[in-house]
């Protein structure tokens, strides 16, 4: 008898991941009796072992079971070890939905769910601007809204990283409009709320671009909507200028290069943006936006008697102005 499927789900923003749960649970139960078939577990006190008997148990007048298992991502890697050594030999009769929630999957679970052959599925927005619009043209479109280019960018760029209301403004446009009518920006706008926080790309990208008055709206955002403490802004700062930092003098020629450098895996779309931009600064520029990186530092810790949030906005437009 083949095994049921293992689903295995993260993302980091719980009422999209939220969703993916409850959609996928409704697939999978389908038609059958939810009292019978389905068993759920969440919230804080139940343990791995439970959870593991839970999907050991036969069914009882049905000839499958369907086990939800949230929130998993308490329990520590040695604390799901029943878990793991569920997965090496699961029982043919239970279909396992696992929700993570965010943070770094471990390494021996997703790897014990690709041995028993189920799948990793991942809610949310991607980090980079081509997956993040690709990811909301998906929503657009599941949605079944008329949507035209200015309303589907005034949304991208109002909610930013809080895209959890995405599924809500949507369902409230459904409601407002139908689906039979070409929706404006005029039309969206009233319904959009307050503006979300921004991924650290947006930033830097309007700094080394000279867009001044862009990078200050968007320090705002991740100050504010993001609740960013000002040190973990400059944490992100300080990243950006370090990659051009070492790379000035490395003599890299292309982007591979460079990311070896710098050390990185996976997509080196990153190292050519610090090797174009380190470029464009040449050493000098580099070597002043350090030292700005380094002074607004010091005025973060105490030296001066401005608060955080100004440093910051200093900080920005004056890189920015060195970036044009």
């Amino acid at each position: 008898m083949a095994a049921l499927p293992v689903h295995l789900l993260h993302g980091p923003e719980p009422s999209l991941l939220a969703d993916a749960v409850l959609a996928l649970v409704t697939k999978v139960v389908g038609d059958d009796d939810r009292t019978l078939v389905l068993h759920e577990l969440s919230g804080e006190d139940y343990t791995v072992d439970e959870l593991v008997n839970a999907a050991q148990t036969t069914p009882f007048l049905t000839p499958r079971r369907v086990v939800v298992a949230r929130g998993l991502s308490r329990f520590t890697v040695a604390e799901l070890g029943p878990l793991v050594s569920y997965l090496g030999d699961v029982n043919p009769t239970t279909e396992l939905v696992l929700e993570w929630g965010s943070g770094r999957l471990p390494k021996q679970l997703t790897d014990a769910v690709k041995a028993a052959g189920g799948e990793k599925l991942t809610t949310g927005a991607p980090g980079n601007a081509r997956g993040r619009n690709e990811w909301f043209e998906e929503q657009f479109s599941g949605a079944g809204l008329q949507l035209d280019r200015r309303a589907k960018q005034i949304m991208i760029d109002q909610l930013g990283e809080d895209v959890g209301r995405l599924s809500g403004l949507l369902a409230t446009l459904v409601s407002a409009f139908g689906t039979a009518v070409k929706l404006s920006e005029s039309d969206v706008e009233p319904f959009l709320g307050d503006a979300g926080g921004v991924p650290p790309w947006e930033l830097t990208d309007a700094i080394d671009q000279g867009h001044m008055s862009v990078a200050l709206s968007a320090a705002g955002r991740m100050l504010d909507a993001g609740a960013r403490h000002p040190l973990q802004l400059m944490a992100t700062l300080h990243s950006h200028y370090e990659r051009m930092l070492r790379l000035d003098g490395a003599g890299v020629r292309d982007e591979k290069a460079a990311a070896g450098v710098l050390g990185m895996k996976g997509s080196t779309f990153p190292a050519k943006k610090a090797m174009a931009q380190g470029r464009r600064l040449g050493p000098t520029g580099v070597r002043q936006a350090i030292e700005l990186l380094a002074d607004a530092d010091v005025d973060l810790r105490g030296r001066t008697g401005l608060e955080g949030r100004y440093v910051v906005e200093i900080l920005v437009a004056r890189l920015a102005r060195l970036g044009r």
